[in-house]
């Protein structure tokens, strides 16, 4: 090999794979080290070498792919993704309450399926997290290959009504990938490009009888 000749790595780039794996790897183990000694209401160095054992078993018996974090984080829209957030747990919380003590209510559901921009598992799990936690929606399902949620939602009266669900899920991801998504997923953002086609228009109505 002659001394102009570039070597693999030479200029820095599997060193920085190698620390972006062990990273992705060591933080969740961390993570459960810290979950066992929280159960367990002792941070004593048993509760650390248990925790150590017991992380270190369910990493090798239930391993799962690495998982890709974006590295970036901007403060300000994840005050507004949270403070969005809070908004719609309340005002979804107040419309379910008055929907469950209205007279003569007659309760409508509807299973629509909602493709994503995102090709990132964090992104579409934090998505998925976040709908589910307004009340009256429910994810059933996330199918990773189209990045698409399946979601139960309440109130839904008429086919009409599917666009304005879509629309609001769509929004809480386009405001979680502006707070701390990759420079791929705001790419994507930018093109709205949804890569789930596949059942993007499946919506199940059906009466809550």
């Amino acid at each position: 090999m002659s001394a102009g000749e570039a070597r693999p790595g030479s200029n820095g780039t599997g060193p920085r794979m190698l620390r972006a794996r062990v990273l992705s790897g060591l933080i969740p183990f961390v993570g459960l080290v810290l979950l066992w000694m929280l159960l367990w209401g002792q941070f004593t160095w048993l509760a650390l070498a248990t925790g150590v054992l017991l992380a270190s078993l369910v990493s090798i018996v239930f391993y799962l792919p690495a998982v890709r974090l974006s590295g970036r984080f901007d403060l300000v829209r994840a005050v507004v993704l949270l403070a969005v957030l809070l908004f719609d747990i309340v005002r979804a919380s107040l419309q379910v309450a008055w929907s469950a003590i209205r007279p003569r209510y007659t309760p409508s559901n509807a299973i629509i399926a909602v493709p994503l921009v995102t090709r990132s598992d964090l992104i579409m799990t934090f998505t998925a997290v976040m709908v589910g936690l307004v009340p009256g929606s429910i994810v059933l399902d996330i199918d990773r290959d189209s990045a698409t949620l399946h979601l139960h939602t309440l109130n839904v009266a008429s086919v009409d009504d599917v666009p304005a669900l879509k629309r609001a899920v769509l929004a809480a991801e386009r405001r979680l990938i502006l707070a701390v998504g990759s420079a791929d997923d705001l790419a994507r953002l930018r093109k709205q490009e949804p890569i789930g086609q596949t059942g993007s228009n499946q919506t199940d109505e059906r009466s809550a009888g």
